[in-house]
């Protein structure tokens, strides 16, 4: 781990940052109230090394409101590094538009899953190396788990008899989806390339 020295450790949100200039440059190109959100990482990150990144701005459309979201994910040598930001109308307590930031840092032992899902087009022309349309990244530690159900049956075609009900449950933390008609293809092998670096790092704890 990369050593801090008292000025760094003494130092406090917006009075600079340890972050890699490529991560800052990329959440300041997101636009999503880039100093916020630098601000709440520097501290979550704590001085440590980022190994690897992933900056994914989202709009979504809810009736006829538009939210806007960030999330990064930060790799270090001994965490997973996870950011979220919203913005928000006002509300009872706070009387003008305003954004929150929320950041968890996970050790990477206790990273259980790291899925990823491939959608591409014209599959029967894929060559390897060649950027996916779609990728999506799940990625869990146990925070949340999802159960899904379903009727159990038995292999006698002609059962009546309640078996009750099978499932399965799967960590499920968060996902990220990244398209490249969207976002455009260099996200989407960004966002390999970190899915990458996180699988090889939790191989190993």
């Amino acid at each position: 781990m990369r050593e801090r020295g008292a000025d760094a450790l003494n130092r406090g949100p917006g009075q600079g940052s340890g972050l890699p200039a490529d991560l800052t440059g990329d959440v300041e190109r997101a636009g999503f109230y880039p100093a916020v959100v630098l601000d709440a990482l520097d501290v979550a990150v704590a001085g440590e090394q980022v190994r690897a990144f992933l900056v994914h701005p989202e709009t979504t459309f809810d009736r006829v409101e538009v939210r806007r979201h960030l999330t990064v994910l930060a790799l270090t040598p001994t965490r997973l590094v996870v950011a979220h930001a919203d913005d928000h109308d006002p509300d009872a307590s706070i009387s003008e538009p305003y954004a929150s930031t929320s950041t968890e840092a996970v050790p990477l032992h206790q990273v259980t899953t790291v899925v990823m899902s491939h959608s591409v087009a014209k599959p029967e022309r894929h060559t390897p190396g060649n950027t996916a349309r779609e990728l999506s990244l799940t990625i869990g530690w146990g925070a949340l788990a999802r159960i899904d159900l379903e009727p159990a049956s038995c292999a006698d075609p002609d059962c009546e008899a309640d078996h009750g009900y099978t499932g399965t449950v799967a960590s499920d933390d968060i996902t990220v989806r990244v398209s490249a008609e969207a976002e455009g293809e260099a996200s989407v092998r960004a966002a390999a390339r970190f899915a990458r670096e996180l699988s090889a790092a939790t191989a190993h704890r």
